[in-house]
């Protein structure tokens, strides 16, 4: 990469990353200004910086290049991709979006590219991997010099297809401006990030964005019983799919069986009426299924592999998970950390439960505070009894927030237990055969953040821990 002659190294946002012969993007976040970063950022060779707007009185060098742009974060974005040589021109790279669904539908998707014979990477909350190759994951949609090396290292894999999550966060911060996307899959929008968004519009409309930026040789994959995937069919300039069990759409599900072993029912869709066969549980599940087929369908990929591929399909980590009892009673983990996935995944589970619904939940510090009211209320009137505990306090007061959970409860049906292991070890304790308990909030997470610190805890874990100190 070369900017204006000079031969590009390396480009960060980060003045400690820099090394010699790297651009320095001074990027303006929301608790940092990168122009307080760029005396250290040339002390470290930077031989390019980057800025939009002023800058603190310093010295550039003769020999360094300062640019100013209009957008810092869209100009790191687009550059990140040039540095790395446009890795999405090479790869099919398949957005998915929405506030619930995000992981099982890009799970989904990998099941079915390699059932079909196909590579096909993961970008994620869970991890980013590839061709056997896994990296933690930060965050559900890395930054962009991250991501376009994520994606450089698979075109260089030669995977042809990546299946990402992309954050209301990444697409409001332009992390994913230099994508080439072929596909974008919106799955839902509920309350969730309003302490980043503040207003649903503006959260909505951070979503749109990938939409948008579709090129007309892309496709849309919209849940059309969704009022604000509806919203987006508006905005759309190229191919359409919509799926869908309510209003009528491309790709349907009629006809839904569901048990608490699996779920079956009739996919239609143009020159299609086939049964399909699930583990997975709940309509929410039903829904991501249809994503993940309107996908495979939009890439022409044969009916038979898509079948195979569900049918196999066991289920995502920390997500609406099984844990093994052999005391007659179910216990799941899932991740639900929002009214409306905590909403789903209890009407889901419920009418399959003979016995009591016991859930266990409680809601992260330092995000929508708005949230945890109604959660409070959703888990004590579908529940049996709920136990409410923490999840991720960060630096809030973990009865601060239990609190702000009871105030939109309205019956007796539940009691507080702030330690979490305590929580779980209770829960356990109560359930009896033919009843359910579910863990959630956490889902796959392996740690809780107090304070400053970061523990190390997982529901699983804990409730395998219990369940063998009681034999």
């Amino acid at each position: 990469m070369k900017i204006a002659g000079m031969k590009i190294k390396g480009i960060s946002c980060n003045s400690k990353a820099v090394k010699d012969d790297f651009v320095f993007v001074a990027i303006k976040g929301n608790r940092l200004d990168g122009s307080c970063y760029i005396k250290e950022a040339l002390a470290k060779g930077a031989s390019v910086v980057v800025a939009d707007g002023k800058i603190p009185r310093i010295r550039i060098p003769k020999d360094v290049k300062l640019l100013v742009v209009k957008d810092c974060r869209k100009f790191l974005a687009e550059a990140s991709s040039g540095f790395y040589g446009h890795p999405s021109d090479s790869l099919k790279v398949i957005g998915i979006t929405g506030t619930n669904g995000k992981t099982t539908i890009s799970y989904l998707i990998e099941a079915i590219a390699a059932q079909s014979g196909h590579g096909c990477g993961v970008i994620g909350t869970i991890n980013y991997r590839f061709k056997g190759r896994e990296f933690s994951a930060k965050n559900t949609t890395p930054g962009p010099v991250e991501l376009q090396e994520l994606l450089a290292k698979m075109r260089a894999q030669r995977t042809k297809y990546c299946a990402m999550e992309v954050s209301s966060h990444a697409l409001d911060q332009e992390r994913v401006a230099g994508i080439n996307f072929s596909h974008a899959v919106f799955t839902n929008l509920t309350q969730d990030h309003l302490d980043y968004h503040k207003k649903m519009e503006s959260y909505f409309q951070a979503k749109l964005k990938l939409f948008r930026s579709l090129p007309e040789s892309g496709v849309a994959i919209i849940n059309n019983d969704d009022k604000y995937g509806r919203r987006i069919k508006q905005s759309i300039r190229c191919r359409l799919i919509s799926y869908g069990i309510k209003n009528k759409s491309t790709v349907m599900a009629k006809k839904i069986d569901s048990g608490i072993e699996g779920t079956n029912f009739s996919l239609v869709a143009p020159g299609i009426n086939t049964r399909i066969k699930t583990r997975l549980i709940g309509l929410y599940n039903v829904y991501n299924i249809l994503a993940a087929v309107s996908w495979g369908i939009s890439e022409g990929l044969r009916l038979k592999d898509i079948k195979s591929a569900i049918d196999k399909f066991k289920n995502v980590p920390g997500r609406l998970e099984r844990l093994e009892s052999k005391e007659g009673y179910n216990i799941f983990v899932d991740y639900a950390h929002t009214p409306d996935a905590l909403f789903n995944v209890i009407s889901a589970l419920r009418p399959l439960v003979a016995g009591r619904m016991i859930v266990i939940f409680g809601c992260g510090g330092e995000r929508d505070k708005l949230k945890r009211p109604k959660m409070g209320k959703i888990v004590t009137g579908l529940a049996d009894y709920a136990i409410i505990t923490s999840d991720n306090p960060r630096s809030e007061e973990p009865l601060r927030i239990i609190s702000d959970i009871r105030g939109g409860i309205r019956k007796n049906n539940y009691c507080v237990i702030p330690d979490r292991f305590k929580a779980i070890k209770t829960g356990l304790k109560m359930v009896k055969s033919g009843d359910c308990l579910l863990i959630a909030g956490k889902g796959h997470e392996e740690y809780q953040v107090l304070k400053n610190r970061i523990l190390h805890f997982s529901d699983r874990k804990v409730v395998q821990e219990c369940l063998r100190s009681k034999k």
